[in-house]
């Protein structure tokens, strides 16, 4: 089956994203020093909070295996950098990560492998750069640490660290990265683009879990009806 489960949700993202206030930040090895997992910023050492208890704080991954929708690693930015921010600001960080599909299976290892792609986030440990996810809220926030800022923590350091992150999975081939701080983003519109990609997802383990085939039945009609790929997936099963 081809991989195009995620592939309309991509492009609108895209298409909102992709503007001429976007620039492109530097692809480079920078040696920036990664902590440890335990390692925490405390509010007496944090500079501000992207995506704060006052802000939206958004974080999706998104898989496909068309190369024209990430056709090499890339790193984009929407807003100010790390360095110009003096506050607290709504954040946004979408992952557009294209693998080889062969490499990613059928059935529940299918599913595993897009968690597994998702779940890297909590690997992913840069000094200064602390993220606080909440899965059940669907939040994803980031303390920015003083000391790691004073030494010149930008987003071309963090969003190099997690592209290396993404790689050390076998089945990445690109990796583009969009971080989002305009106060003036349509964040409403972000977070729905989220919540369709974990739509999609849970979409998938349903289909492996169930035996229902009458699909004026499922509760998951709707998204399989707008998705690529997925009503194949349950009948191939």
């Amino acid at each position: 089956m081809e991989m195009k489960l995620y592939d309309e949700v991509i492009k609108k993202c895209q298409d909102r994203l992709e503007t001429e206030e976007s620039r492109q930040l530097s692809l480079e090895e920078t040696g920036w020093p990664e902590v440890s997992d335990r390692s925490m910023i405390l509010r007496s050492d944090m500079a501000y909070e992207l995506g704060g208890e006052r802000f939206p704080a958004i974080g999706c991954t998104m898989i496909t295996a068309n190369p024209e929708l990430v056709p090499s690693d890339k790193i984009t930015l929407l807003g100010k950098d790390l360095p110009e921010i003096q506050g607290d600001v709504p954040y946004g960080r979408i992952a557009l990560v294209r693998v080889d599909e062969e490499t990613l299976g059928e059935g529940q290892v299918l599913y595993q492998a897009v968690r597994a792609l998702e779940y890297t986030r909590y690997h992913f440990y840069p000094e200064g750069f602390m993220m606080r996810v909440s899965a059940f809220k669907q939040r994803e926030s980031v303390r920015i640490g003083k000391a790691a800022l004073a030494k010149g923590l930008d987003f071309t350091k963090t969003g190099n660290r997690m592209i290396s992150a993404f790689h050390k999975n076998l089945s990445v081939r690109a990796v583009h990265i969009y971080y989002i701080t305009r106060e003036d983003f349509d964040y409403k519109l972000l977070e729905s683009f989220a919540k369709e990609t974990e739509s999609i997802t849970q979409t998938i383990d349903h289909i492996l879990k169930t035996s229902l085939m009458d699909c004026k039945a499922c509760s998951l009609k709707k998204v399989c009806d707008e998705v690529e790929g997925l009503r194949e997936l349950h009948f191939a099963k």
